[in-house]
C-alpha cells in the first residue's frame, strides 16, 4: 500500500513562499494498493494535480472516499480532469446519512452562477454509494469507518491490507462532543496499532481558547492519541491557513520532543504535499 499526500491544509488554500515546504493545497491522499486499486480520500484543491498525473498514467478506475461535506474537502473536484473523460469509472464513498445526498453534495460543487459546467455535463462514468458507518472492501483493501466529532458530521477510515493500515482521521476534535461524535477512547481503539495514522492537528493550547467547538484537534492532543493507540507513525495533518512553514517545523520538533522524552519509537512528523510512504 502506497500514500501519498496532495494537500494537508486546513480550511482554505493559501500560497506563497512561507508556505512550500508543506504546501497549501487542501484535503487529498492517494492510497495505490498493492494490486493497483486507486484510492483517493477527499477532493479538495490537491486533487487538481493528482489528477493530470492520472490522465498521464492512463487510470480508468478511481475510488472517491468522502470524509464530510465541507468545502475545503471537495472545492477540488471541478478541477480534477479525469471527470470530463468519457474512459473514465469513478465510485464515491461518503457518509451516509449526511445532510444531503452524496449525488447532491458533488453536484453543488458545480451548480450555476459558481460554476459553468453542471455535473449531468461531464463525461465520465460516476456511481454514488453512500456506504454511512458501515465497514466494505475495495479490490484486497478492507476499509472500516467512525463518525468523526465535527459540525455537520464526517467519517474517517481505516485502510487495511497485508497486515498493515493507515488510519485517516482529518476534522477530527477530541476534546469537544459534536452530535454523531465519539469519546476519545473509541478513537484510542480505531487507531490501535496502526501502521501509519494522518490526524488532524489544527491548534495550539492558545489558539483553541478562542476556536472550540470549531471540529478541529490541538496537536498535543493528536499525539497523545497517536501514544494511546500505539501508532508506528504519526502524520501530523489538516495545517491552519495561516500557519508558516517555520511555525510547523516547530510544531513538529515539540511533538518529537514529547516521544522521546516518553520513551516512545512511535514516528512522528507534519504531513507536506508531495510526500509519499509506502507501507
Amino acid at each position: 500500500m502506497i500514500v501519498r499526500c496532495w494537500g494537508a491544509r486546513g480550511s482554505i488554500a493559501v500560497s506563497g513562499k512561507e508556505f512550500n515546504k508543506y504546501g497549501g493545497d487542501t484535503t487529498c491522499i492517494e492510497v495505490v494498493s498493492n494490486a493497483g486499486d486507486i484510492i483517493v480520500i477527499d477532493a479538495g484543491t490537491g486533487i487538481r494535480a493528482l489528477g493530470n498525473k492520472l490522465l498521464r498514467e492512463n487510470a480508468r478506475k478511481i475510488n472517491l472516499l468522502l470524509t464530510h461535506a465541507h468545502w475545503d474537502h471537495l472545492s477540488g473536484f471541478p478541477f480534477f480532469k479525469p471527470i470530463y473523460k468519457k474512459e473514465t469509472e469513478i465510485r464515491i464513498f461518503g457518509p451516509q446519512p449526511t445532510q444531503d445526498s452524496l449525488k447532491s453534495i458533488i453536484s453543488k460543487t458545480m451548480t450555476s452562477p459558481y460554476f459553468p459546467i453542471e455535473l449531468e455535463d461531464i463525461n465520465a462514468q460516476i456511481s454514488f454509494l453512500g456506504m454511512g458507518h458501515n465497514n466494505y472492501s475495495i479490490g484486497s483493501v478492507k476499509i472500516s469507518t467512525i463518525p468523526l466529532s465535527h459540525p455537520n458530521q464526517g467519517v474517517g477510515y481505516r485502510l487495511e491490507e497485508d497486515g498493515k493500515s493507515f488510519v485517516f482521521l482529518t476534522d477530527n476534535e477530541l476534546t469537544f462532543h459534536h452530535p454523531i461524535g465519539l469519546i476519545y477512547d473509541a478513537y484510542v481503539k480505531f487507531a490501535k496499532g496502526a501502521d501509519l495514522m494522518f490526524h488532524d492537528a489544527e491548534y495550539s493550547r492558545e489558539e483553541y481558547k478562542e476556536t472550540a467547538g470549531w471540529g478541529h484537534s490541538v496537536y498535543l492532543d493528536t499525539l497523545n492519541l497517536a501514544l494511546d493507540a500505539g501508532v508506528k507513525a504519526l502524520g501530523l495533518f489538516h495545517h491552519n491557513q495561516d500557519r508558516t512553514d517555520i511555525e510547523v517545523d516547530r510544531i513538529e520538533e515539540e511533538c518529537k520532543k514529547i516521544v522521546a522524552e516518553k520513551g516512545s519509537r512511535m514516528k512522528c512528523f507534519a504531513v507536506a504535499a508531495g510526500m509519499e510512504i509506502k507501507l
